[in-house]
């Protein structure tokens, strides 16, 4: 594996882990969100990842005989499935017809601990960054 492929990774993660604390930030933004354009409730998103490959087939043929990592990818953002919660208040302008409103099917503390997480998943590339600089910056003063 090179020294600017182990980079490249590490910077796919950033982007990726970025992507990730956006939509979980998402997600705590929207805790209370009762409407949305589609009229229901706030839905919580998530966020899936994939090892990244060369996109094309003679780049990952290269790929696969260096075993070399390609990083990480985002393949996908979707929507959890699960149950709204219901809340029982009658003056809500979303409430039904027996004073029930559903809200969004997101857990705050949920959301905190996986923004923990994304943090130190970030924080963990960004030290790999450095630490490649680094190396870089200690072999050209061999070189003097």
């Amino acid at each position: 594996m090179s020294f600017l492929s182990s980079m490249s990774i590490s910077a796919s993660a950033l982007t990726a882990t970025r992507l990730r604390m956006d939509v979980i930030s998402e997600n705590m933004a929207n805790s209370s969100t009762t409407r949305t354009a589609n009229g229901d409730p706030y839905r919580r998103k998530y966020v899936v990842f994939q090892e990244r490959t060369g996109d094309r087939a003679f780049a990952s043929f290269f790929n696969k005989a260096r075993k070399a990592p390609g990083g990480v990818r985002v393949i996908h953002i979707g929507e959890d499935q699960s149950e709204f919660k219901y809340d029982y208040n009658p003056s809500h302008p979303d409430a039904d017809e027996n004073g029930y409103v559903r809200l969004p099917n997101v857990e705050v503390v949920q959301e905190m601990v996986d923004m923990m997480a994304a943090v130190r998943a970030y924080e963990a590339n960004i030290t790999a960054l450095n630490a490649f600089k680094d190396m870089a910056v200690k072999t050209l003063e061999i070189g003097k």
